[in-house]
């Protein structure tokens, strides 16, 4: 996950980090790449991926 200034505010890409180098790091989301200037990151972090989906109850 990583936490970056746009306009306005601030946003989430969370996702897997595919690259960084000197000037920005790219994330691969749900989306697709989002490509992030490192100096308009605040924060960042690994998160653990998503539980499995549970099958649906049947009654």
């Amino acid at each position: 996950m990583v936490r970056y200034r746009i306009p306005g505010g601030v946003t989430d890409a969370l996702g897997e980090l595919v690259s960084a180098n000197d000037g920005e790091c790219t994330v691969r989301t749900r989306r697709g790449d989002v490509a992030v200037d490192l100096g308009a990151v605040t924060a960042a972090k690994a998160v653990p991926p998503p539980p499995p989906r549970r099958r649906p109850r049947t009654d």
